[in-house]
């Protein structure tokens, strides 16, 4: 392997950099848009009880807002239930877009790295041919072990940056989908709360 890289040329040093920095992305973001971390099954259960018990304090709230992206949605939109349904929405979709940004921290980087690293091993290519190229001109087509480097790394180059390219582009769609589907989940969970608590505002007040 060793060989191989060093065949490869001083190009294989950033697409070894990028195939290490793509992979950590692709397992961190895995473990973090896991869908028990992100929309946890029971957490608008607690919610509605809190809310019908009337437990809705600064302390339940906090830790309603830490315990999930879902969560704090739920909980910036609960601080201001006494407010209208237009200001209590506006204050929701709000903080859905700072939650959003976190979940997708990371993903650009992947999706530069699957952008890239084909540049990179076409880059290689052509480092390689011109190494032919001058190996040819120097020493003409008789000695086939003149030719043998440059083109073993431009081949390399290549092969090393589609290798990583291609599940990093995987990666990328498949977490940029996980995402969306979030993202769709909490939007509906959050204005199922707003309408809700839209409906029982009027009634506290009247009572």
């Amino acid at each position: 392997m060793f060989e191989i890289v060093k065949a490869g040329g001083w190009l294989m040093l950033p697409l070894i950099l990028c195939s290490v920095v793509a992979a950590a992305i692709i397992i961190e973001r895995l473990w973090s848009l896991r869908r028990k971390q992100v929309l946890p099954e029971d957490l608008t259960t607690r919610v509605w009880s809190w809310a019908h018990s009337r437990q809705l304090d600064d302390g339940h709230l906090r830790a309603l807002s830490e315990s999930s992206p879902l969560g704090m949605i739920l909980a910036a939109g609960l601080q201001n239930r006494n407010r209208s349904r237009d200001i209590m929405k506006e204050v929701v979709e709000d903080t859905g877009r700072h939650v959003v940004h976190e979940l997708e921290r990371y993903l650009n980087s992947l999706g530069t790295i699957a952008a890239i690293t084909p540049l990179l091993g076409l880059l290689g290519t052509v480092i390689g041919m011109i190494k032919v190229f001058t190996a040819i001109t120097n020493h003409g087509v008789g000695n086939p072990a003149v030719l043998a480097g440059g083109i073993s790394e431009a081949l390399i180059t290549t092969a090393a940056g589609l290798s990583i390219a291609i599940p990093s582009l995987i990666g990328y769609r498949y977490l940029r989908g996980r995402v969306d589907s979030h993202v769709v989940e909490m939007e509906k969970e959050a204005m199922k709360l707003v309408d809700a608590m839209h409906v029982e505002i009027p009634e506290a007040g009247g009572s």
